[in-house]
Parts: C-alpha cells; sequence; structure tokens
C-alpha cells in the first residue's frame, strides 16, 4: 500500500489536544467507548471531530477490520487483546505514542516499549527520544501538530497567561513555585485544571481558551519538566510573545526573535516586566511567534509524518 492509503487506526482518547490535531488526517479512527465512558473508553467526549473518528463500543471491537493499533498507555496493550483478541505488535502492527518526558533518575529511564517485540516507538520530540532509554526498540519523532486556531493577538490586558493543569500536585515539574517571583514582574493569570486552588481563574472550555489568553499581552510557560506544552505552541500559533524556561524541547520550539528563552530566572522575570511594560515589542515577537509555530508544527507537516509511519508499519 502507499502512504496514502487509508487505514483503520485503533486509538484511544487519552489526550484531547493531541488528538484533535491527529483525527484531522485521512483515516478512521476507532476510539473505544465502554459502558461507563471511563479512561479507558471515552469515546469522543464530545468534541467536534470529524465523522471518521468514530466510538465504538468494547463489545463490537472484536468485528472491527483494525489496520493499526496506536497505544499510549501499558495497560492498553492488554486492553487491546482482551477487547478485541488480536495482540499488538504480533496480530496486528503497533505502535506506542509516547507524550511525556521520562521521570527518574537518567540511569532507569528504560521506556515499557523496549521490551515489547513487534513495536515501534514514536516519540513527540527530539528530546524525549534522546532522553529515554528505548532498549533494541526502533522509534521515529513525528513533532507535534497544531490546528491552527488563527492569529487572534490583541494582547489588550497588560498581564501574563499561563496555562498549567495541576499546578498545585505537580509542583516543582510545572514551576507553580516560581509563580510568586514571576507576579512581582507582572500580574499572572493562571488558567487550567486545578488552577483555582493556587490562586489560578481555573479551567476554561477549550474553544474559549485561545480567545481569554490572547488579550493576555505574554504567554509565560514557567514549567520545569515536560515534554513540550502544547498550551505553549497554541499560544505561539495565536500570536502571543513568549517567556519560557530553557528547559527540554523548548529551545527548539521558541526562536529567540519570538521572547525570551533562559534558565535564569532573574532575566526572564525582567523580560516579562519589559514585554507586559512595551505593547509594540510584545505584538512584534508575537508574529515571529506565531510564524515560527506554523512553519515548524503546522498540520500538514504532522500528518504527512503520520501517514508515513503508519504505512511503515501497515505495511
Amino acid at each position: 500500500m502507499t502512504a496514502a492509503a487509508r487505514r483503520r487506526v485503533l486509538v484511544w482518547h487519552v489526550h484531547g489536544s493531541y488528538l484533535t490535531a491527529l483525527v484531522q488526517g485521512r483515516h478512521e479512527y476507532l476510539l473505544p467507548l465502554t459502558p461507563a465512558a471511563d479512561a479507558d473508553g471515552s469515546g469522543r467526549l464530545g468534541y467536534p471531530w470529524p465523522q471518521r473518528a468514530r466510538a465504538v463500543p468494547v463489545a463490537a471491537l472484536r468485528d472491527e477490520q483494525i489496520d493499526v493499533v496506536i497505544v499510549q498507555r501499558p495497560h492498553e496493550l492488554a486492553l487491546c487483546e482482551a477487547w478485541t483478541g488480536r495482540r499488538p505488535g504480533g496480530d496486528v502492527p503497533a505502535i506506542w505514542l509516547e507524550h511525556n518526558a521520562p521521570q527518574g533518575r537518567v540511569l532507569e529511564m528504560r521506556h515499557p516499549a523496549a521490551d515489547q517485540p513487534g513495536v515501534l516507538l514514536v516519540h513527540v520530540t527530539h528530546f524525549n527520544d534522546l532522553f529515554w532509554d528505548a532498549g533494541a526498540a526502533p522509534t521515529r519523532v513525528i513533532e507535534h501538530g497544531i490546528v491552527d486556531p488563527g492569529y487572534r493577538y490583541t494582547g489588550e490586558l497588560a498581564r501574563a497567561a499561563v496555562v498549567v493543569n495541576d499546578a498545585r500536585r505537580r509542583g516543582r515539574v510545572t514551576g507553580t513555585d516560581l509563580l510568586a517571583r514571576f507576579a512581582q514582574a507582572a500580574p499572572l493569570d493562571l488558567l487550567g485544571i486545578d488552577a483555582a486552588a493556587v490562586g489560578g481563574i481555573g479551567d476554561v472550555p477549550f474553544e474559549q481558551l485561545h480567545d481569554v489568553i490572547a488579550r493576555r499581552r505574554v504567554y509565560l510557560h514557567p514549567v520545569r519538566w515536560t515534554s513540550l506544552g502544547l498550551s505553549l505552541l497554541e499560544a505561539m500559533h495565536v500570536g502571543m510573545p513568549v517567556v519560557a524556561l530553557a528547559t527540554t524541547e523548548v529551545v527548539e520550539a521558541v526562536p529567540p526573535e519570538a521572547g525570551d528563552v533562559s534558565t535564569d530566572v532573574d532575566r526572564l522575570t525582567a523580560a516579562l516586566r519589559r514585554l507586559v511594560a512595551d505593547p509594540d515589542e510584545a505584538r512584534e515577537r508575537g508574529r515571529a511567534a506565531r510564524e515560527a509555530a506554523l512553519a515548524r508544527y503546522g498540520l500538514a507537516r504532522f500528518l504527512a509524518d503520520w501517514d508515513r509511519v503508519i504505512a511503515e508499519v501497515a505495511g
């Protein structure tokens, strides 16, 4: 088959923003749906996706043609075999899509896919590919793709937007402890799941998020250790200038003209103060951020990369 051939892809609804981009592709996407619509079978969850992203009751999966399975969590290997009667990497071609940077000591960062024969490990950043120990497992990198929300920046509010989910629980990982220092330079609006627990605005519906952050003058990314926040790339797409910690993949994603990236918090605090006080510079850097994001994280490139990988494993 050619890379353009349509396949039926079994994939779980784990990461809504990522899946929103993936299901824009040409394939048919089968989304498991359990009677309880729980985390192992939530179907579409009401997302406005194309009809080719189809919720399938788990009891009906054995009757479905499945060309490729994409797993994102270790136990999905067993779920696939139990629900479809087919073993990933043996009876059905399998891709392990890894969203996260590894945790723990460097010498212990062995990926579960390293011990799964017949499974192709796909990372979302080159940083992840570098740090995870994949053993003998073959790996590929498909950098993020974003459904372009369009240029929305107004920057009318002299404030910084921060989007972090579970900021209290994740603490130092997400840089929650740094927010007080940044708040001395400019007012911050923290958004995300459980943001209200640490004095933020709280969660904002996804369909409103881009307009909400685009009214703020700067996007602040204080995260120490993550794969590469999609909210950062979305902020760049809407035209926001960026102030970010130079950690994990951020140095690849944010060029100098788009804002300030550093591990020096004092330097970032000064940059945040300067950009909030200078709307003209903020707007200019935001336009550069959008241009860079479109060039590297555009949807067409992302879907073409996925087409090639799916064709590679499906044969």
